[in-house]
Order: C-alpha cells, then structure tokens, then sequence
C-alpha cells in the first residue's frame, strides 16, 4: 500500500501540479470578475450567509418598486366587478362581510351599499385581462405583466400597513426590503448606493410617508436608502463647501479615516466602520449623481415615452426615468413613492387624476427597460399597501362616492426579473370583497421578491438581541406559480 501511494504521489509530478494550479486561478480570476465582493474577508455569518453572494443562481439583479402610496382602488383599475353595478345601492350581504374587521372610519355606519365602478373596462393582450379605462398605457402593456389579483395583508391602517410591505413588521424600526437586499447581495456600482428613494405626490389625499421606511433597522448604516429630492441638490449635503476643493476633500477624508480607525480599534464598533464607507461613498457620488442626474444625453424618443412631465424634477414620470437610469447604472433596489391614492370620497375625480400621473410613466419604464434588454433582470412592481371595499364609505351619490380601507384582497403587478409575463394570478369573488382563488401574502410576496434576487428568504437572516430576525419573519412561501 505504501508502494502504491508513493508511485502515485511521484506521478503527480511538477507539470501537472501547474496545470492544474493555472486553472484553479483562472477559476479564481473569472470568479472575482463576476462576483466583486467574492473574496472580501468576513466569512460566511450564522445563516450562511456570505454579503455579495446570493444562496442561488438570481434571476434578477435589481428592484424597481413603484409604490402607490395611500391604496390605489383595485375596482376601478385591475379587478373588474360588474356584479357591483347590477347591485348598485344594494346592502352588502351579511355572508359576505362576515365579521371582518372595519376601520373607524366606516364601523359606525348604519349601512354597507355596494359601490360599482364609474369607469368602465376592456380586455387587452393575448392573456385578455381587464383593464380599466383609466389606464390606457398599461393596458398595452398587459403580455409584459404578472397581474395578482389575490394580494392580502392583516394591516387596515395606512402607517401599519405600508411598514409591514416594507420591512415585513407592522411596528416598524425593522430593515426595509431595500435594506435586506443590500445587506444581502452588495452593490454592482461602487460610486452610487446600494438603495435609492424617490418621492412623488399627485392631487389626492396624500398618505405621509417617513424615512423608516427605508431605515436600515438594526443592520449597518451603510444600508439605508439614501433619498433623492428633486432640488438642485439631489442628494442634500453632497456638495463641497465653498474655498474646499477635491484635493482637499481627499485629505479630510484620509485624516478622518485614520481618527476612525484609531477609534474602532479601542473600541470595536462596527457603526465607525460603515460611517467610514458612508463618508466614502459621497465622496465617490460627487462624481457620480451629476452624471445619473443629466438628462440631456436622453433621445427625444425616450421624452415621449415618458412624457412630457418627465423633465419636470420631482413628478412620477420624471422619477421613473430617473430609477431607469440609476438601475441602468447598477443601483440594486430604487423605491419610488407616489402620494394621493387614498380616495374615502371624491373617487371618481381623484382617482382619474392619480392614474393620468403613473399610468404613461410606468408603462413606458416597463417598455424602455425592454427595449434596452434590461427587463429580463429587472424586476419592476407596481401596487400599494392594501385595498379598496366593495361598499361606499358615506353617502352614495349618482357621481360621487369614496371606498374605505380593505385589507382582505387588492391587486399588484410585476414585470420582468424571471416573473411570468401575459398572466392574471388569483381571484376575488364576485363583489370583489374576498379572495376565492390563489391567496398571496404580504410574506409569500416578500418572499417571492428575494427569490427572484437568489436569496432564500428563511436563510437571510440578521442576529439581533439574541433573536434571529429575517424580512419574512416567521412565515413566507414562495408563489412558484409566477416565476418563469
């Protein structure tokens, strides 16, 4: 036995050994190429996960969330009901409503009439799904589109309800989606943010919205999104102050470093490190914002697309251009937020208004993100944090009415990022007031977006106060369904 081992150890001679040495570092080289952040010290964590390395092979590489803050009305939109307009009026039926929970705002009405829709609707695509007449540019959108009509969450309030989209808790004080995928993936560009905001009103009841929602929570600063207004400034703070010029910037920048370190080594808090990267990171976007920022490069095609609103900073159309550009140039996850949707009275006008905001603007960031061969690992989402009820909230009148807040079904839509195109997923019934068929969760949603990005939803997980925290908190199921 001894013979044979070293008979075989002899053969293993010196070519051989060199052979099979330069392809393990051209394994090696490729490997660092196509995964930066492969060999950055650190280690694999508790949940074995290592920052930069998804658990599986992704289909997508980056988040656009078109948030419609306020709760878009899925019966005037996605969900056609025209069982509502033969009942117009009419109480809603007691087997119906059960004894779900009602918002203070409609619990001391005397009565429930269900509420048809003003507007009407059309079928569209090969997959011949309604559309209302409200959203013309989508509607020629609908083959690019997952449509979920089975959305549901526990939260009827608007605060609650947004957080809990957002960061998977209803309490808030948790790392946002956007905060998860950075702390998970790492970033593709090192001179923009892993994270971006962008905020947006229209004329309707605008809903606040707050930086928790896009808080790192208990994950490291370096996480957090990072909000762009629509100013001459967009990212306030950035700019050099007067009589101080990049060289000496750079210098500051290398003194504070050196302090930092000094600081970190007696005491050993990771928070001084990720105040280093943040203060690199701006000095690295001083560049790089000017460049994402300009829109003169953009051909007068694309100014159609998106319409004319899209050179006025601060619009819906203007920020979804913007998140095309900034996910173009490798920003991981860019959350937009349009206000106005929160329609208790008024629908009718408030919501015609509303859906003229966004409904060019993100059928046209569907349609540039296409044609540029980037829809493919974009995944691109468009919805808001709960539904509308069937029945009025306050008096019904002929042209006039307002619905309340529903949690128990409302409509979203994905495009892109290895998500089936052309399909409709679930049901509501025929009053549009519960679900009847394929019911997707907050969690199943959440989860299904991290699968999308090659994380496993129940291995990205962050040890917090003894307690393992993960986005999906404690339930979450993928919908395989929807994915390609």
């Amino acid at each position: 036995m001894e013979k044979e081992m070293l008979e075989y150890g002899m053969s293993f001679n010196r070519r051989r050994f060199l052979s099979s040495l330069s392809l393990g570092l051209g394994g090696v080289a490729l490997g660092s190429l196509m995964i930066p952040d492969l060999f950055k010290g650190g280690g694999r964590g508790e949940d074995g996960l290592t920052p930069g390395i998804p658990h599986f092979a992704p289909k997508a590489k980056r988040v656009i969330y078109l948030f419609q803050n306020g709760a878009p009305s899925q019966q005037e939109l996605f969900d056609y009901k025209p069982k509502l307009r033969d009942m117009m009026g009419q109480e809603i039926p007691p087997s119906v409503r059960g004894n779900q929970r009602l918002t203070g705002m409609t619990a001391n009405q005397s009565s429930f009439p269900l509420v048809g829709s003003f507007v009407d609707f059309k079928q569209y695509g090969q997959s011949r799904a309604w559309v209302s007449d409200l959203m013309p540019y989508t509607a020629k959108i609908v083959d690019d589109l997952c449509i979920i009509r089975s959305m549901y969450t526990e939260a009827i309030n608007h605060d609650p309800a947004l957080t809990f989209l957002q960061t998977g808790s209803q309490q808030g004080n948790r790392p946002s989606m956007g905060a998860w995928l950075s702390y998970g993936l790492g970033n593709e560009n090192k001179n923009l943010p892993d994270f971006t905001v962008l905020l947006s009103r229209g004329v309707g009841n605008g809903q606040g919205v707050y930086s928790k929602l896009w808080s790192n929570g208990f994950l490291d600063s370096i996480h957090q999104g990072v909000q762009f207004s629509k100013g001459e400034d967009p990212v306030l703070y950035l700019r050099d102050p007067e009589g101080m010029n990049r060289h000496d910037r750079r210098q500051m920048l290398d003194q504070l470093s050196e302090l930092n370190q000094l600081a970190y080594d007696e005491f050993g808090d990771p928070e001084i490190m990720a105040k280093v990267k943040q203060y690199e990171m701006a000095y690295r976007m001083q560049t790089a914002i000017p460049e994402v920022m300009d829109l003169s490069r953009e051909s007068d095609d694309i100014i159609k697309l998106y319409g004319p609103d899209c050179l006025v900073p601060g619009t819906y159309a203007a920020n979804c251009l913007l998140a095309r550009k900034l996910s173009e140039s490798g920003v991981r996850f860019v959350q937009l937020y349009h206000q106005g949707w929160d329609q208790h009275g008024n629908l009718p006008f408030e919501i015609t208004s509303q859906a003229k905001d966004v409904d060019q603007a993100s059928a046209a960031l569907v349609t540039d993100l296409k044609q540029r061969g980037l829809l493919d690992e974009t995944l691109v989402i468009w919805g808001g944090e709960f539904g509308r009820t069937s029945y009025t909230q306050g008096k019904l009148t002929k042209d006039n009415y307002g619905r309340d807040h529903h949690p128990r079904c409302f409509t979203i839509w994905m495009a892109g990022g290895g998500i089936k195109p052309g399909i409709v997923y679930g049901e509501t019934d025929e009053l549009g007031y519960n679900i009847s068929r394929n019911p997707v969760h907050v969690h199943d949603f959440q989860a299904t977006v991290l699968h999308q990005l090659g994380l496993d939803h129940e291995k990205l997980i962050f040890k917090h106060q003894g307690r393992r925290y993960r986005l999906t908190d404690i339930s979450g199921k993928v919908v395989r369904d929807i994915i390609s």
